[in-house]
């Protein structure tokens, strides 16, 4: 039961990526494409609410539901780790159609075909698990 509130947002979640067609296959080639503003309005939308949240939440006082203060821990800064993660990034997210959370929803939705990334996406977060202390990071 206490990982209901969890389930219901995710399904939550879920019916907004379907409903604002952020899973369809169509709408990601076209953003890859230029063809389309639709994906990018999309991702911008999120990135100004994220952005307005987290100031709301560095500016008050606010605290999480066990009653400790929200703290950010500033990340180490690094150009080249981010823009090499983000053409590793890109390239799945375009060879796939879906990047991680729509893959769950086109599941859901009874796209059978994603099964086959959902498989190499959990091998690939165990392999990097597996060589992440090699890395630089």
């Amino acid at each position: 039961m206490k990982l209901l509130k969890f389930f219901l947002t995710g399904v939550f979640f879920g019916i907004v990526l379907s409903k604002s067609q952020a899973v369809s296959w169509y709408r990601i080639f076209e953003m890859f494409k230029f063809q389309s503003f639709h994906m990018y309005g999309i991702i911008g939308s999120a990135v100004v609410v994220g952005i307005v949240l987290f100031q709301i939440i560095k500016s008050s006082d606010m605290k999480t539901l066990q009653g400790t203060p929200i703290q950010f821990i500033p990340k180490k800064r690094g150009k080249y780790r981010n823009i090499l993660g983000g053409i590793i990034f890109g390239l799945g997210w375009a060879l796939a159609g879906a990047c991680p959370g729509p893959m769950f929803v086109l599941l859901g939705k009874g796209v059978l075909a994603i099964a086959v990334v959902l498989l190499g996406a959990t091998i690939g977060a165990f392999l990097y698990h597996s060589i992440k202390h090699k890395l630089p990071h």
